[in-house]
């Protein structure tokens, strides 16, 4: 079976969630945290995080992702957004407990000027202060397009950043198709040679999740400007062999397209046909 959801708001909870992705033919989905903008995370319902588990259990759900806030940067310079990436860091994967498994995806950051080696030893730092032993969460860094100061737009640096992590048996990678395109990665002409590449500097053991989307732009842009699935240049061909890879048909697979919920309906049902049962 296809485990493949979308992004949804957590605005109405847990549950609620749970329930749209359902009514969309998901057995999975992502939210945020809290604010992509940042700020503080609501309140948690335990019994509304309960409510889930049952739901998704009753229904055979692939794993949650969990999305951290784009203004999570555990590497930044200031000191202020340093404190706010450990305090939402420590408060989301404490929360995260509530979930059997949880997966909590995290853009590893920009070192604005202060260099990638500085950034990621900054990254591992922050997520060693994060992280304690028997955690149950897997935190996964996202492949990032390369643009600006981003760090994780290349294998070499997620396989650096984990390295450096106490707990490296708790991260894994989120490979986002649209960002690895945009590094320059070509997953439309040379997917299993992009794989092989990721499987000797990364190990595609790490790789846990995908996040399924076309690009506006072209390969090696480093732009990350998401598009609707056949609609750009990665193209439905290529997004089918991915999700029919040997190597990837069994992980999430979790759709950021700019779409409402009719649209990620059709691009399930799209992915669904698209399957090689």
């Amino acid at each position: 079976m296809l485990n493949i959801g979308c992004h949804l708001s957590a605005s109405k909870g847990y549950l609620n969630m749970g329930q749209t992705a359902l009514s969309i033919g998901a057995n999975t989905f992502q939210y945020f945290s809290r604010n992509p903008r940042g700020g503080n995370a609501k309140a948690f319902d335990a019994d509304d995080a309960a409510a889930l588990v049952a739901l998704a259990g009753e229904h055979g759900f692939a794993p949650v992702l969990t999305h951290a806030p784009y203004t999570l940067n555990p590497c930044a310079a200031s000191e202020a957004t340093l404190d706010f990436a450990h305090r939402a860091l420590s408060e989301d994967l404490a929360r995260l407990e509530a979930f059997p498994g949880a997966l909590y995806n995290l853009h590893p950051g920009c070192h604005v000027g202060q260099g990638v080696e500085v950034g990621i030893k900054k990254i591992a730092e922050s997520l060693d202060a994060a992280m304690f032993p028997g955690m149950g969460t897997t935190v996964l860094l996202e492949t990032m397009a390369g643009k600006g100061s981003e760090v994780g737009g290349r294998f070499e640096e997620l396989r650096e950043i984990i390295d450096r992590v106490r707990l490296s048996d708790r991260v894994g990678v989120c490979l986002d198709t649209c960002h690895v395109y945009d590094a320059g990665y070509d997953i439309a002409g040379d997917l299993d040679g992009v794989l092989t590449e990721f499987d000797r500097i990364v190990g595609l053991n790490r790789l846990r999740a995908i996040h399924l989307n076309d690009s506006k732009n072209p390969l090696g842009s480093r732009k990350d400007r998401h598009e609707r699935l056949g609609f750009g240049s990665i193209g439905l061909p290529a997004l089918s062999r991915i999700v029919n890879h040997p190597a990837l048909r069994h992980l999430p697979f979790f759709l950021e397209t700019p779409n409402e919920l009719d649209g990620y309906r059709q691009e399930i049902a799209l992915m669904r046909e698209q399957y090689e049962k």
